[in-house]
């Protein structure tokens, strides 16, 4: 089959799963009435490397918001460059991106963001993690299994508040918060620059690559490596890179 022809058949296999996804979100926004007072023309920046998942959320903010302009972003180099080009009201991120492994994304937006609300999208429950994506400049946070539930009220908090948390997480992000991110588990221990560092190593980066991305040098890139190893107890990079494959730390490709 020509590859004209597999595109178009890959399409309508990929339609009905976008349909169901949409129509999800669209009728827990008709169920709720979930309604936020016309701000005037809104534009906002959806940045998600899945075409279906980015799709369903511009329609679902557009159904929203009739007027608001929504565009799309495939991977974190296209989002840098539209938000140079015009700065939008609002971001919703996806944190798994390919070329934005564990929280580059947030990180590096956040550097040309500004006062912009970033409301990111991710695989992670728990608590602590929340915590942290907060702690680098998150606005707000949303699990993915319940983006069809929670991305139009988080959108609102964002906007009006500057901050959201999920309902179900709040109680739970207090009690982190009280404990100061109390170490439960060996990545707990780590502060936000060496969280950083040991998921682009999980990642597979090298220092040298590291440093680069995180506009380091590479001894200083080196010295977190050794704080994690020591704070851990982990012996090398292959154990570090296991514990984050285990712990779900490491972006799905």
């Amino acid at each position: 089959m020509p590859a004209a022809g597999r595109c178009q058949a890959l399409r309508r296999r990929l339609a009905p799963l976008e349909c169901q996804w949409y129509e999800k979100c669209r009728s827990h926004v008709k169920r709720e009435g979930v309604r936020v007072a016309d701000p005037g023309t809104m534009k906002a920046l959806v940045v998600e490397d899945h075409p279906i998942v980015r799709r369903g959320l511009r329609r679902v903010i557009e159904l929203e918001w009739d007027d608001a302009e929504v565009r799309e972003a495939d991977s974190l180099a296209d989002a840098l460059r539209q938000f140079s080009q015009a700065p939008p009201d609002f971001v919703v991120m996806d944190l798994a991106l390919r070329d934005a492994p564990g929280t580059e994304g947030l990180t590096r937006l956040r550097r040309i963001s500004g006062d912009v609300p970033i409301l990111i999208l991710s695989l992670h429950k728990e608590a602590s993690h929340a915590q942290r994506l907060l702690q680098m400049g998150a606005a707000g946070y949303v699990s993915k299994e319940r983006t069809g539930e929670e991305l139009i009220p988080a959108i609102t908090g964002v906007m009006t508040q500057g901050r959201y948390v999920p309902p179900e997480m709040a109680n739970r992000l207090l009690t982190v918060q009280s404990d100061g991110l109390k170490a439960t588990l060996p990545h707990d221990l780590l502060t936000p620059q060496e969280y950083r560092v040991m998921q682009l190593i999980a990642a597979g980066h090298r220092l040298t690559q590291i440093a680069e991305m995180m506009r380091l040098s590479v001894k200083t890139v080196g010295n977190y490596r050794m704080r994690i190893l020591g704070k851990t107890g982990w012996h090398d990079n292959a154990e570090l890179k296991k514990y984050c494959a285990q712990q779900g730390l490491v972006n799905p490709g």
